[in-house]
């Protein structure tokens, strides 16, 4: 695997959640370079690393509501 995927939706409590594509990680954080971090660190955790991916990749969501 040269990359892995991630989901990156905004928590309803404030702050960032991630989920992989096709893995079982999950993280969280208050801010996007903290969650950057946490991701590199899940994914080390979780991939040996002949194993490793190379690339993460976010697709990074944001719900917002406007008055009609």
């Amino acid at each position: 695997m040269t990359e892995i995927h991630f989901i990156v939706e905004q928590a309803p409590e404030g702050g960032w959640l991630a989920r992989a594509v096709g893995a079982d990680i999950f993280t969280e954080a208050d801010e996007l370079p903290a969650l950057h971090q946490q991701l590199r660190d899940a994914v080390a955790c979780h991939f040996d690393e002949p194993d490793r991916p190379r690339l993460i990749r976010l697709h990074i969501t944001r719900e917002e509501v406007i008055a009609a």
